[in-house]
């Protein structure tokens, strides 16, 4: 019998504009409410993003900083889990990264989550000096960083003559609280190298698409897994959903009029259209019993863990209130 499906939800952290109008003095206060929202809910775990500049396109609109913000939840909640979908991994040297996050999982008292990606803002990386690899070089820098942080949670030292990152004999202490080290969330599903390295290091993997692409991903990972003698099993599958949910259709599509009306000013006409398409093509839109039948049948499919992105949730908890009360019961 299959485990029931777990969720867990976005804070708004300004990334996705989904704090503008808010005075940057208040946001603190605004993410910090919703995080302690979530603490006390249904909810397994709250989730934030590892980018600096604004999308669909760089704005001077705040993003307020990952793993800063891990820290801060970890002090101001209780009980519910503490990630980042995802972190990039050439941000930050992996033995640093792993200090980082071990510290943080002991503020939280052993309730952080590792997700890491190879990442892709373009603009982003150049603008703060990183360059921009070609993605190959950027897949052996997820290789090789999470091969550093495996180490250094289970052994409180690491040590690698890489050829992106050398460290020679760091002393990571203290180590996490959780036994094993922080589960490691490896994001993307490119199949040859993304997905192999899922196979070896992953207790999670995060990939979305249609139902036959989640297939397709599924069986690419369950190779990789046979091909080393792991369990395809042991991998607890996750995709992350734009959500947008009302007690019927039309109620939705008047909550993704607010949020389309909201960006329209920073973003310009075009890119409010597209976005709204993304919304309404996602299968987190609609009424209760539309959102219900959609994850029930990617549950079907293997999707282990839900993350759920509300794009209104900084102006209007209505929504998450309605997920929460109607959508996460009906699949528990």
């Amino acid at each position: 019998m299959l485990n029931p499906m777990r969720f867990g939800t976005f804070i708004p952290q300004g990334w996705r504009l989904d704090l503008v109008d808010i005075d940057p003095s208040q946001q603190w206060q605004v993410m910090a409410t919703l995080a302690q929202k979530a603490d006390e809910g249904a909810w397994e775990s709250l989730w934030v993003y590892d980018h600096f500049h604004t999308v669909p396109l760089p704005t001077e609109e705040a993003t307020h900083e990952a793993w800063t913000l891990m820290a801060a939840f970890a002090a101001s909640t209780s009980r519910i889990r503490l990630g980042q979908m995802c972190t990039c991994m050439s941000y930050r040297n992996p033995a640093y990264l792993a200090k980082v996050a071990a510290t943080v999982d002991i503020v939280s008292q052993g309730r952080t989550e590792m997700g890491i990606g190879a990442g892709w803002y373009e603009h982003e990386w150049r603008a703060y000096g990183y360059g921009f690899p070609k993605i190959g070089e950027r897949l052996g820098m997820l290789r090789e960083g999470v091969d550093i942080m495996s180490q250094a949670w289970k052994n409180g030292r690491a040590t690698l003559d890489g050829k992106y990152y050398q460290v020679d004999d760091a002393i990571v202490q203290p180590q996490p609280l959780q036994e094993g080290g922080i589960p490691l969330w490896i994001a993307g599903a490119g199949e040859k190298v993304t997905l192999k390295i899922a196979a070896q290091y992953a207790d999670y993997t995060n990939f979305a698409g249609s139902v036959e692409e989640f297939d397709h991903k599924s069986a690419v990972l369950r190779e990789h897994c046979e091909a080393r003698g792991r369990d395809f099993d042991t991998i607890t599958r996750s995709s992350n959903f734009n959500t947008i949910v009302g007690a019927t259709e039309a109620e939705a599509r008047d909550r993704l009029a607010a949020i389309k009306s909201r960006l329209l000013p920073h973003v310009g006409q075009e890119r409010a259209d597209a976005i709204e398409n993304d919304y309404l093509s996602s299968p987190a839109f609609g009424a209760v019993d539309q959102v219900v039948e959609r994850l029930a049948e990617r549950e079907a499919h293997g999707l282990g863990y839900a993350i759920h992105y509300f794009p209104e949730a900084a102006y209007d908890r209505s929504g998450v209130d309605l997920f929460e009360r109607e959508v996460i019961s009906a699949l528990r």
